[in-house]
């Protein structure tokens, strides 16, 4: 699977198209994706969610997704690091800044697009064409200045956005978001990912962790990692063009007997069998 990085702490990729080119792919950065025209499909960490003219989509580090194009699509891709975020001299106590790393924080993309009002997504929009414009004259000694208080407004209505969502359809709290979000995010990193780490990184009792993550989720702690790993791995064997072996390495098997016995209990076909059928 590629992953793009930015390197650049912020930019703005404008673009029509009638067929999806990029491969399926992940990010070092985050990535607020408006539609301005057209409609289709856009797979999200194997999730699949419809889009149409006035969606928002943010994602983070880690995502990885790509799009079925219906209908001629205008995307705009506004990229940017979490400086945004970040304080600046004399505005420690900015009301903001809370707001926004909690946004960046959440699980987000499992919701498909943030915004649901129409007048939000206007909003959104008419922010975006000054973020556009603004980024024409970069080279101005205000351009820092302007851009991060267009991107901050961007995000806080987003945010906002996310908040009202809550009272029309539950969804985890946002402890268990964080977690999941964190799974997610060192799915790779068998260490991190241990009860005794989560407890230690979550404030939480280890004895309780299972409890609490199966009481919020459905399902335990370590099924949730496997089938995590086995959309993973799914999209590599579509997308990639690694061996099994590597892949069982980097999922962090002991060997790729291991590796190709569980896959076959979770999806009912071998890793080979599954890249074959392709």
């Amino acid at each position: 699977m590629r992953r793009y990085v930015l390197h650049n702490p912020f930019s703005i990729y404008h673009f029509e198209a009638a067929e999806w080119t990029h491969s399926v792919h992940k990010h070092t950065y985050f990535e607020v994706i408006f539609i301005l025209k057209g409609k289709g499909m856009h797979h999200i960490n194997g999730s699949t969610f419809g889009y149409e003219a006035g969606d928002v989509f943010l994602l983070g580090p880690e995502d990885f997704h790509y799009f079925d194009i219906e209908e001629l699509t205008e995307f705009s891709f506004v990229r940017f690091n979490e400086h945004i975020s970040k304080t600046t001299a004399g505005d420690k106590e900015a009301a903001w800044q809370p707001i926004i790393k909690t946004l960046l924080n959440t699980s987000s993309q499992s919701r498909g697009s943030i915004v649901t009002d129409k007048a939000e997504k206007q909003k959104l929009h008419h922010l975006l064409a000054v973020l556009e414009q603004e980024c024409e004259n970069e080279r101005s000694q205000y351009f820092e200045v302007v851009r991060d208080t267009l991107m901050r407004s961007i995000l806080v209505i987003l945010a906002r956005s996310l908040s009202g969502q809550d009272s029309v359809k539950p969804i985890l709290k946002e402890s268990v978001e964080r977690m999941l979000s964190y799974v997610k995010e060192h799915i790779n990193n068998r260490g991190a990912i241990k009860i005794e780490s989560l407890a230690a990184t979550f404030n939480y009792a280890p004895a309780y962790i299972s409890l609490f993550f199966k009481r919020h989720t459905g399902e335990s702690l370590k099924q949730f990692i496997i089938k995590h790993k086995i959309k993973l791995i799914e999209a590599q064997l579509q997308y990639g063009q690694r061996s099994l072996s590597e892949i069982a390495f980097e999922f962090g098997y002991t060997d790729e007997s291991h590796f190709s016995k569980q896959f076959r209990k979770y999806t009912g076909t071998t890793p080979s069998a599954f890249r074959k059928n392709i």
